[in-house]
């Protein structure tokens, strides 16, 4: 049940009297045992239970208790012995094994010796196994307890150590004595007492959560959804104007009431707190910050719901259009969006939430076939009718709210409807069209094949682990090189003549990196003896990548400050564009590349045959958007696990690790695919779409369907913190979503101000 010499090494790892005299009890050629003496151990046991339906995870008594059997041929049982099973914490499987093997317990384990192991052994070697356990506790409790001392389990371990000294005494002095075996049971009792107060205290420690500051935050976060919920018929009205009333409310007795309360809520529970709080260490300006926003939210969502309840309802002019109706488009997009909320409360749908982004923009392409068909097929030359979108789905409030119809609440970019003969396209361009959803569908297909992600299929070989074998470096070669030349073609279009050459010096010095760290080599270079970390050549990159960003910057400053010139707006846009596009090429790993221009070419598909002949609406484009490039997240190969995350990229360019760049670069390689895609948003909107309002819709579309998934896993986590794989699944998760609401606002930022823009010029 122990290594050969476990016995030797885990006394000389002590100190101290109470050590020299385990030294006196265990002398050397006592611990010396033959391999062959040592008895087996077969340990079977199951990581979860599982429930009548078959499920796990949870936290119910068949999903958390597991059988564990334990046999060895150290083990004695007489005949007609009938030992009922116990229940066991899982926690002390891992020091009970430990002990078993003569190995040193695990330092931040917070199990208990399971002592029917032991209990055949002879006493002394008992209690020795039930000390090593207890000082290993007592360690772990005096590095997260500071009041440690006045803990019970830590009394019960000084008493049981000095009972124990006093035993040792007694056994050098005579072995066999009926005084001998009363205090060795008295003292095998209070470590047992010991152990098991030590564990459940660190147990406690360990599943202890800051409800209140969870609590705090959760509540800001449902305040802000709520206000985003009610503000729909306002954000979405053809003016697309959001006017949130703070000035009412700010000098509202509500406002006052409710500080007072939350003032009052804050002094109870921080002074009433055993454990620590985080909410309760921050200062009180922070925290006091903190209510006042929580109390403005409330008093405004209160204000705004009184405005509708009150004075909302006016009588209408005209009825809602008769013929409004749910297209099989905004079907998809609503079903979507809520089922894939739904599936956040699912561990295993977290873990493959890839599959949950594939499977929608799979079927958002074949809806797109279907519509196409049939405004080709089966268009007429009536009037288009008004479809119920997204915005006029959402619409329906605001007419109801606002009392107006339907459809002239929301002013639509380009309309929405069939095509009349007149604009149907002949020849190759009209089997374009009906040919790009497929197109886009092979194209997803082929991603899902280049990186294997997730937990269930992550071990399997794909096309990434092909192409980076040194085997096939000649063939990833190709592919990168190719990769960048879709990317050139592409990008190039709506570039500056300078940008351009920037464009392909910048992408040749890509590749140019690449093969100066092996990753690919060019034609003549026949081996890899001369890789370097291609500093000079990333350098060179980011010189052109800010290079570009900078020329876009100047020439949406030139548009809206020195000349109203929507050309040189729509350049500077996609000139911002393509800098993020060439940062994006560096930072991808070679056999990412075609991730890159693939994610390229569907961009280009969709603006020419679908949006554009389709005539799809702002809010209906910003989904897809944001479906798209949900789905370019993971087609990279990234996860909902840590592990997944390409540090790499926050190397590139660097000789030693600097925080500030090494953070924004490894941030936008993870999230490149969502960023490149709202970025192409933002142009689209303001390149292609006459509305005065299609940004400020877009604006709020984005915000408010990035915000429900974030809000209601928000909640779930809070709900779900006992759950099994709270730890392994849901918070890396949670990190995730942080990062991304930390994405959306920037992207809204950027929305706001293009917005502010078409405010200036108008």
């Amino acid at each position: 049940m122990r290594g050969s010499d476990g016995c030797c090494r885990n006394t000389r790892a002590g100190g101290g009297a109470f050590n020299s005299l385990l030294r006196e009890v265990f002398p050397e050629d006592m611990c010396r045992e033959r391999e062959m003496a040592l008895p087996n151990l077969l340990v079977l046991c199951g990581d979860h239970g599982m429930s009548e339906t078959g499920s796990h995870g949870a936290s119910s008594m068949e999903e958390v208790n597991t059988p564990l059997i334990l046999i060895s041929s150290a083990f004695q049982r007489k005949l007609g012995d009938i030992r009922h099973a116990t229940r066991v914490q899982q926690t002390d499987v891992a020091a009970t094994l430990a002990i078993a093997l003569g190995l040193p317990i695990p330092k931040d384990s917070v199990g208990s010796l399971l002592f029917p192991v032991v209990e055949g052994k002879p006493m002394r070697e008992q209690l020795r196994f039930l000390h090593l356990n207890t000082v290993q506790l007592s360690k772990l409790l005096q590095e997260n307890v500071p009041s440690y001392e006045k803990d019970p389990g830590f009394e019960q371990f000084k008493m049981s150590e000095r009972l124990h000294g006093n035993w040792i005494r007694l056994y050098l002095e005579e072995k066999h004595s009926e005084v001998l075996l009363n205090l060795g049971s008295k003292v095998l009792r209070q470590y047992l007492d010991a152990l098991k107060t030590l564990s459940l205290s660190l147990s406690t420690q360990v599943a202890q959560y800051d409800m209140y500051s969870m609590m705090v935050g959760t509540v800001v976060v449902l305040e802000v959804l709520t206000l985003l919920l009610l503000s729909i018929p306002q954000a979405l009205h053809r003016k697309a104007e959001l006017e949130v009333p703070l000035s009412s409310p700010g000098f509202s007795l509500l406002f006052y009431l409710v500080i007072l309360v939350l003032s009052a809520i804050h002094v109870i529970v921080c002074t009433s707190a055993e454990s620590s709080c985080y909410f309760c260490g921050l200062s009180w300006l922070a925290a006091g910050g903190v209510m006042v926003l929580a109390s403005v939210l409330l008093c405004v969502i209160v204000s705004v719901l009184t405005n509708v309840l009150v004075g909302g309802r006016p009588q209408r002019k005209k009825p809602i259009h008769p013929s409004s109706r749910w297209s099989e488009l905004d079907l998809l997009i609503l079903l979507g969006t809520v089922g894939h909320v739904l599936s956040l409360g699912a561990s295993s749908f977290v873990e493959e939430e890839h599959q949950t982004w594939y499977f929608l923009v799979n079927t958002l392409c074949l809806a797109l076939s279907q519509e196409t068909y049939r405004n080709y097929f089966l268009g007429d030359d009536s009037e288009p009718q008004c479809g119920l979108h997204v915005e006029q789905g959402l619409d329906r409030v605001a007419a109801a709210w606002q009392g107006g119809p339907g459809c002239d609440v929301l002013e639509r970019g380009k309309g929405h409807g069939s095509p009349s003969p007149s604009e149907v396209h002949q020849g190759s361009k009209k089997w374009m069209v009906l040919a790009s959803p497929w197109l886009i569908l092979a194209c997803c297909r082929l991603l899902r094949s280049l990186n294997q992600t997730g937990v269930q299929w992550a071990h399997r070989p794909d096309l990434g682990h092909w192409l980076t074998s040194s085997d096939h470096k000649a063939e990833l070669s190709v592919l990168a090189a190719v990769s960048l030349l879709v990317v050139f073609v592409l990008v190039q279009r709506g570039c500056s003549p300078v940008s351009k050459a920037a464009l392909a010096l910048g992408l040749l010095g890509v590749y140019c990196y690449r093969a100066a760290i092996g990753s690919v080599r060019f034609p003549w270079q026949q081996d890899s003896k001369d890789i370097s970390k291609g500093i000079i050549e990333a350098r060179f990159v980011y010189v052109f990548v800010l290079g570009i960003l900078f020329t876009g910057t100047k020439d949406l400053l030139k548009s809206q400050v020195v000349a109203a010139d929507f050309k040189i707006k729509t350049v500077g846009l996609w000139e911002i564009y393509s800098g993020l596009v060439l940062l994006a090429a560096l930072l991808f790993r070679p056999h990412n590349l075609p991730v890159l221009a693939f994610s390229l070419l569907i961009q280009t598909l969709m603006t020419k045959f679908i949006w554009k002949p389709l005539r799809h609406d702002a809010a209906e484009i910003t989904v897809m958007h944001y479906w798209f490039g949900q789905a370019f997240f993971y087609f990279q190969g990234n996860s909902n696990n840590i592990a997944t995350v390409d540090i790499s990229a926050g190397f590139v360019g660097l000789d030693t690790y600097v925080e500030i760049p090494a953070v924004f670069l490894t941030a936008f390689g993870t999230y490149a695919g969502p960023l490149l895609w709202a970025s192409h948003l933002v142009h689209f909107l303001s390149s292609e779409t006459h509305s005065s309002s299609a940004l400020s819709h877009a604006c709020f579309c984005y915000a408010m369907i990035c915000s429900i998934p974030v809000s209601t896993y928000i909640v779930l986590v809070t709900s779900l913190r006992y759950h099994l794989f709270i730890w392994s699944v849901f918070s890396p998760k949670l990190l995730y979503e942080g990062m991304h609401l930390l994405i959306t606002a920037a992207v809204c930022v950027f929305f706001t101000a293009m917005d502010q823009t078409r405010l200036t010029q108008s």
